[in-house]
């Protein structure tokens, strides 16, 4: 990526595939709203699984210019903590605590790396799941993948007042469950429980209880094709569904959306989590105070560009 043209203020946006997302739209309006004169959104994309030197580059391209404020980091959250944190001059607790940062701000001409997700997700899940769920239904929760965005919803599910009484978690990478496991330790609360994902996880939906909340944080049906589900997958009655995509095939929202209306199926997707998890990383940036009534106006500038 080469050095931004213009004057004014610049964002990174450190993705797989950024020119995709409906950010690239949203920020204009946003930057106007928020008073950000000649902001620019730049995105920056690296493959899955890219060269360390990437990321490396990436936040000392960041560091060294004065007119790159900060980024959001999508996809590679861990692998820049694991590739670039000695960069920076401070991280965040949770950053420190799960192995990744997905906000980079500056301040005072320090460079510090967040970990906004467990806000993020707490703010869209609260959106949706009322404070009693499981207490009311006896759910449980199912959270396929413990990347970045799994691991911040177990460490908020795990510390929530009304906890499932059990986590379970899945991933391809062993050591991803691992780091998972001394996440959600350290909060304590909730039994967890983990499992390599060695194909769909469908034997895994079928022994959750009914009012379970399941959730697809595993990239598949955006950054690459397919579901963590089998085609045959139920979805246990009274389920509340998550797909944390909002855009590309989206298969796993699809199947939960078809099986709504006889299963009595609560379904989301990811777009209420953009708009929270995009508005929480802008304001850190530009070092702007977000209100309820600000955020409001975001979320409705958002949804007439997407």
């Amino acid at each position: 990526m080469t050095a931004p043209n213009g004057d004014g203020p610049v964002m990174e946006f450190i993705g797989v595939s950024t020119g995709q997302s409906s950010i690239m739209r949203v920020f204009p309006a946003w930057a106007r709203v928020l008073g950000l004169d000649g902001a620019r959104l730049v995105g920056r994309d690296i493959p899955l699984d890219g060269d360390p030197a990437r990321y490396r580059q990436a936040v000392a391209a960041i560091r060294d210019d004065p007119r790159r404020r900060g980024a959001l980091v999508t996809t590679h959250k861990i692998a820049v903590y694991r590739a670039a944190a000695d960069l920076f001059d401070e991280v965040d607790e949770f950053a420190a605590l799960c192995g990744e940062i997905s906000s980079i701000s500056k301040r005072d001409g320090r460079l510090i790396g967040h970990a906004k997700d467990p806000i993020t997700a707490g703010l869209a899940l609260e959106e949706f799941l009322a404070p009693d769920h499981f207490a009311k239904t006896g759910g449980h929760a199912l959270l396929l993948g413990a990347g970045g965005a799994g691991t911040a919803i177990a460490w908020y599910l795990a510390n929530r007042a009304d906890a499932p009484a059990e986590i379970v978690c899945t991933d391809v990478d062993a050591g991803r469950l691992d780091a998972l496991r001394g996440v959600v330790a350290a909060a304590g609360g909730s039994r967890l429980v983990t499992r390599r994902a060695e194909g769909p996880a469908d034997d895994l939906l079928a022994a959750m209880p009914p009012g379970s909340l399941v959730v697809n944080a595993t990239g598949l049906g955006k950054d690459r094709p397919g579901s963590p589900l089998g085609r045959g997958a139920a979805f246990p009655r009274r389920a509340v569904v998550w797909e944390l995509n909002y855009r590309g095939e989206l298969d796993f929202l699809r199947a939960a959306r078809e099986q709504s209306g006889r299963a009595g199926l609560r379904v989301e997707d990811g777009w209420r989590y953009f708009v929270h998890g995009w508005s929480q990383v802008v304001a850190e940036v530009f070092d702007v105070t977000l209100t309820p009534q600000l955020v409001d106006e975001l979320s409705r500038v958002a949804a007439e560009a997407r």
